[in-house]
């Protein structure tokens, strides 16, 4: 989705949001808080939430941890996930990858712990360097992540029915993302200037701008998100009429009003003097002009 978009959007989204905050705001990214439909993603570093807080606090989506690599599902994904779903928050989970398991095992692993609930977000692939793990931080060829990442996007997709979103930070985005999977959402992170100066990437669907928010029934420290589009693809993309990845209507999209066609007089019954079974006359045809205009007023709008 262009960022240009948000050119659309009047309301300031510091009126839809009062209850929110940041510890820590940064003027790079004012053009996400000015985004109306916002959302969150925890983890278990979260602690406890009072997801009716976090509802009551205007909060449209949440992307929620559930397992990472091969064997780690998050301790609080079930409680947050349940948490949600009752406060009536919209929610997605999400995978975190470990670059040194087989995909097939990470796939295994989603299907076994990811809900298949109908009412959900589609999920989310989380693809980054995991920099931080001595045992598997190490990064691995171009090539070899995008047969990874393909792999489990398909094993996602079949499991939940729905194409999964892409989040990914700046450098894996260099490294191995540029130019690719442009049909699936992407949610992208920076914290501290505008996408369109981290990413080499015309169009996002959803940006990560603080690690700092303030959310009433969270304590400390929350990411939040904006949703780049209206409410009308918010909406139908929840509802599976909308693909905001590739930006196509699957219905109940925008339609052209096709024109009635001009009603043609009835055929006129005639008896025959004889008193043999009336037949029918045809009505005399209108005139070429007449013709050719209609077949030009309504072949194009077919055609669209």
């Amino acid at each position: 989705m262009m960022a240009g978009l948000g050119l659309l959007c009047a309301t300031p989204a510091e009126a839809l949001y009062p209850k929110k905050g940041d510890a820590s705001p940064h003027a790079g990214v004012s053009d996400a808080r000015r985004r109306s439909i916002q959302g969150i993603d925890v983890s278990r570093w979260q602690g406890d939430i009072d997801w009716a807080k976090v509802k009551d606090a205007g909060t449209r989506f949440a992307f929620i941890k559930a397992t990472e690599g091969g064997d780690h599902l998050d301790p609080n994904f079930r409680k947050n996930w349940e948490g949600a779903r009752k406060a009536g928050v919209p929610r997605s989970a999400y995978h975190f990858v470990y670059w040194c398991r087989p995909a097939k095992d990470q796939v295994r692993w989603m299907k076994r712990h990811i809900p298949r609930d109908a009412d959900a977000l589609p999920p989310v692939l989380d693809v980054e360097w995991n920099g931080h793990s001595e045992s598997c931080g190490k990064k691995i060829p171009r090539d070899k992540a995008l047969a990874k990442i393909r792999e489990m996007l398909r094993g996602l997709q079949e499991h939940t029915g729905k194409k999964p979103i892409i989040y990914t930070d700046i450098t894996f985005h260099e490294d191995v993302l540029e130019g690719q999977f442009n049909d699936h959402p992407y949610w992208l992170r920076s914290t501290a200037a505008p996408l369109r100066h981290r990413y080499e990437r015309k169009e996002w669907e959803f940006w990560q701008f603080t690690t700092t928010g303030r959310v009433p029934g969270i304590t400390g420290d929350v990411d939040r998100n904006a949703f780049f589009g209206t409410e009308r693809e918010f909406t139908a993309w929840r509802e599976g009429r909308f693909d905001i990845g590739a930006r196509q209507w699957r219905g109940g999209g925008p339609k052209v009003a096709s024109p009635k066609p001009a009603a043609r007089p009835a055929a006129v019954e005639t008896k025959l003097a004889s008193g043999a079974p009336p037949k029918l006359v045809p009505a005399p045809r209108p005139p070429k002009a007449l013709l050719s205009r209609q077949v030009a007023s309504t072949g194009s709008i077919k055609r669209d």
